[in-house]
C-alpha cells in the first residue's frame, strides 16, 4: 500500500512539473497596429517582435553579441491571437543550442532598446531589422 501511494505521489509530481514547464515556455503572439509602422507582431505583453533580413527560413544568422541586442523569442508553444494561424509558428534549434520561435519559418527577436509595450525602436535598424509583419 505504501509503495502504491509513493508511486501515485511521484506520478502527480511528474505531471505537475511537466505542466509547469509547458506553461513556462508557452506564449501568445498578437497583431498590433501603429501609425507609421502598420500591422506587426507582439508578444502577450505588447513587446514588439522583429525579423532579421540576413536570416533564412529555419536558420538564424544572429549570434554572439548580436543576441545581446536582439534577444530571442523562445516560446516553444505559441498561442496565436485572432488573425494569426498557430501553424505559422514553430521552433528551431540554433547553432548555439538555444531554441528560438519562428513565424513562417523566420526567427523572431526582441530589441534591447524597446523599453515598453508598443515601442518599435528596432524598425529599420541598419536596413536589416524590421518589425515582424503578419
Amino acid at each position: 500500500m505504501k509503495v502504491h501511494m509513493i508511486n501515485v505521489m511521484v506520478m502527480a509530481f511528474a505531471a505537475a512539473t511537466l505542466m509547469m514547464a509547458t506553461m513556462a515556455t508557452a506564449g501568445t503572439v498578437e497583431v498590433k497596429n501603429k501609425d507609421g509602422i502598420g500591422s506587426y507582431l507582439a508578444d502577450d505583453k505588447g513587446m514588439t517582435l522583429y525579423v532579421f533580413k540576413k536570416d533564412s527560413p529555419g536558420k538564424s544568422a544572429c549570434a554572439g553579441p548580436c543576441v545581446e541586442k536582439w534577444p530571442l523569442l523562445s516560446d516553444e508553444y505559441v498561442s496565436a491571437s485572432s488573425g494569426l494561424e498557430a501553424g505559422d509558428f514553430g521552433v528551431i534549434a540554433r547553432d548555439d543550442g538555444k531554441k528560438q520561435t519562428t513565424y513562417k519559418g523566420l526567427p523572431l527577436y526582441y530589441f534591447f532598446k524597446d523599453a515598453k509595450a508598443g515601442d518599435t525602436a528596432g524598425q529599420g535598424v541598419n536596413n536589416v531589422w524590421y518589425v515582424a509583419a503578419p
